[in-house]
């Protein structure tokens, strides 16, 4: 089991800050993807959600979620953009702050060609925050 830092996914996904949303994966040997994020302070998600009481929108807690699931395919996405096709049965549990580790969990249910169908799930120090069914396409690059 290789663990991959923020350059080395870097090398995978396409996505640049700030919206690049993890900073370490690794596949384990059930084939399940996992990611790592520290929430910061002055994300820019968090800046104006809420002053004062900063929290997570469920939006980026997908995107992070997607994001690691992206990593089940690393090896497919050069020349490729990961975009979503559908998010489905989505459901918070649990608030996400600034200072939170966020660890996700997501595996392959399916593929159809360059369609990809994941389960994933977003906890905070071991209590589940984010669950739902992503579906993703590989598109090629214009």
């Amino acid at each position: 089991m290789m663990t991959l830092n923020k350059e080395e996914i870097k090398k995978y996904l396409p996505h640049r800050e700030p919206m690049l949303l993890i900073e370490e994966a690794y596949i384990d040997d059930n084939g399940a993807a996992h990611g790592k994020y520290l929430i910061k302070e002055d994300e820019f998600f968090c800046r104006g959600h809420f002053p004062g009481n900063p929290v997570v929108p469920g939006v980026i807690q997908c995107e992070i979620m997607a994001q690691s699931c992206a990593i089940l395919v690393k090896d497919e996405i050069q020349g490729n953009n990961t975009l979503y096709r559908g998010i489905d049965g989505v459901q918070f549990k649990n608030i996400v702050r600034p200072g939170d580790l966020v660890e996700t969990t997501c595996t392959l249910k399916d593929r159809k060609g360059n369609l990809f169908f994941c389960e994933a799930r977003l906890d905070v120090g071991g209590k589940l925050c984010c669950r739902g069914k992503l579906t993703f396409a590989l598109v090629p690059k214009e």
